[in-house]
C-alpha cells in the first residue's frame, strides 16, 4: 500500500513481497514459475506465463464461482481444462516493412512496440509455418509507416489470412498479392474485407461435416477447447430428437449435434448460415435448418421453442439479455448455455434460474492460455 492508497504491479501474484521502488520481488509466492516462453518479458501475446499451471486452472475456476456469487447463485463448478501449448489456431499478428526488410509479431505489453516471436510456444505448428508467408505479404503490400494487421487461421486447406491496415489496393497490388498467395500455400486472401485470392476453400471440419466459414467468421480458438465444450453440450443434449442451436455461427455445435438430433440453426449473420448449409448438405446428416435471424433485436419468442427438446445457446461476449429473457419463459426441458463472459453469463442465468430452471453444473474450459480470458459451458434444466 503506497501513502496515496494500493499500487498496482503487474505480473504480481497474491503474497508476494516486493520492493516499493524497484518493484523487485523479496518474497516470491510459491506458484511463481520461471516463464516457458524466451519473449515473454517483452511480449504482450501472454499475460500469465509466470504463474504455475495450477494457479491459473484454480483462478479462472474461482472467477467463474465468483460471478455466479455476484448474482447469489451457487451450482457445482468443475475444474478447468486448459487448452495444451501450441493449440490456438487463429491469432493477429501485427506486421510492419523495416529497412532491413519485415517485423512481424505482436505487441510489446502496453505498447506499441512490435516483438518479433519466432518460437511462440501459443501457435499451432501449422500457424508458425505461416510466419514466412504473412512475411511476404507485409512486404508486399505493407509500409515503413504504418503497421499491419494479419488475422491468420488455421484451415484443412491451409492458412486464411485477413488483413488490414495495408495499402490501398490497385491493380499492380492486387496481382502480387494474389501472387504471393499462390506461392505461399495461402487458402484464402481478403485485404480490407475484399478478397484477393482463394487458393482452396478454408474448410473446418464440425463433426462429420466440412464448412468453408465465411471471412473473418467465428472459431473457437483451439481444436481442444472446442473438443471440451462440444463434448459437455453432446452429453447434456443427448437424447433430444429437435434442438434449436442459438448464435450458432457456422455450425460448431449444429453439425455435430445433427449426427443424432434434427437441428434449427439460429444466427444474424447470412453468410455465416450459408456455410453451415452448405456443410450440412454435403455431409449424412439429420436434418438441419436455418434461420437468420438477429437474436438481439429479435429473439425466438416462448411459443417457438415448442416440439423443441434442448436449446443450444453460444452468444457472444455481451451475453443475451434479451434472447434468455424469452427463453426463460419458454419451458424448453434443457438448455445449454457456452459463455466467454462469466459475468453476463452470471446474470443471464439468474434470469433463467428465477424463472423456474435449475443450474445443475458449470464447467470451465481455458482456450486462451497464460491470459485472463475465461470460458464455460452450462446445464440448465426445468426445476
Amino acid at each position: 500500500m503506497g501513502p496515496d492508497g494500493p499500487v498496482y504491479i503487474p505480473r504480481m501474484l497474491p503474497g508476494e513481497v516486493v520492493e516499493a521502488d524497484t518493484h523487485a520481488i523479496i518474497t516470491p509466492s510459491p506458484d511463481r514459475v520461471k516463464a516457458p516462453c524466451p519473449h515473454y518479458r517483452t511480449c504482450g501475446g501472454c499475460s500469465l506465463q509466470h504463474a504455475s499451471d495450477r494457479f491459473v486452472a484454480e483462478w479462472k475456476r474461482a472467477v467463474v464461482l465468483g460471478a455466479l456469487a455476484g448474482q447469489g447463485l451457487d451450482a457445482p463448478v468443475g475444474e478447468t481444462v486448459t487448452s495444451p501449448p501450441r493449440s490456438r489456431r487463429r491469432a493477429t499478428l501485427h506486421g510492419r516493412r523495416t529497412k532491413g526488410g519485415v517485423l512481424l509479431g505482436f505487441h510489446a505489453r502496453a505498447s506499441d512496440t512490435l516483438v518479433a516471436v519466432p518460437n511462440c510456444i501459443l501457435l499451432t505448428p501449422e500457424l508458425m509455418a505461416s510466419f514466412p508467408a504473412l512475411e511476404a505479404l507485409v512486404k508486399a503490400g505493407g509500409s515503413r509507416s504504418g503497421e499491419v494487421s494479419l488475422t491468420v487461421t488455421q484451415s484443412l486447406a491451409g492458412p486464411e489470412v485477413s488483413v488490414t491496415g495495408g495499402k490501398p489496393l490497385d491493380a499492380m497490388l492486387r496481382l502480387e498479392l494474389a501472387r504471393v498467395a499462390e506461392a505461399q500455400g495461402i487458402a484464402r486472401l481478403t485485404w480490407e474485407g475484399e478478397t484477393i485470392a482463394l487458393r482452396a476453400n478454408p474448410m473446418q471440419r464440425f463433426g462429420a461435416a466440412l464448412v468453408a466459414p465465411p471471412p473473418g467468421a467465428f472459431l473457437q480458438a483451439t481444436a481442444a477447447g472446442e473438443a471440451a465444450l462440444l463434448g459437455f453440450v453432446r452429453g447434456w443434449t443427448a437424447g433430444a430428437k429437435r434442438i434449436v442451436d442459438l448464435f450458432a455461427g457456422s455450425g460448431t455445435f449444429s453439425l455435430p449435434l445433427a449426427e443424432e438430433a434434427e437441428v434449427h440453426a439460429v444466427e444474424g449473420d447470412a453468410a455465416m448460415m450459408a456455410a453451415l448449409d452448405r456443410g450440412w448438405r454435403n455431409a449424412a446428416l439429420k436434418r438441419v435448418t436455418t434461420e437468420t435471424r438477429d437474436l438481439f433485436r429479435r429473439p425466438l419468442e416462448p411459443d417457438e421453442f415448442k416440439g423443441f427438446d434442448a436449446v443450444v445457446i453460444d452468444p457472444p461476449r455481451a451475453g443475451a439479455e434479451a434472447q434468455v429473457a424469452t427463453l426463460a419463459r419458454s419451458r424448453v426441458p434443457r438448455i445449454a448455455m457456452v459463455s466467454c463472459n462469466p459475468v453476463t453469463f452470471a446474470r443471464d442465468a439468474k434470469v433463467l434460474i428465477a424463472a423456474g430452471y435449475a443450474l445443475d453444473r458449470v464447467e470451465v474450459v481455458d482456450q486462451f492460455r497464460w491470459s485472463p480470458h475465461v470460458e464455460l459451458a452450462a446445464r440448465f434444466t426445468v426445476s
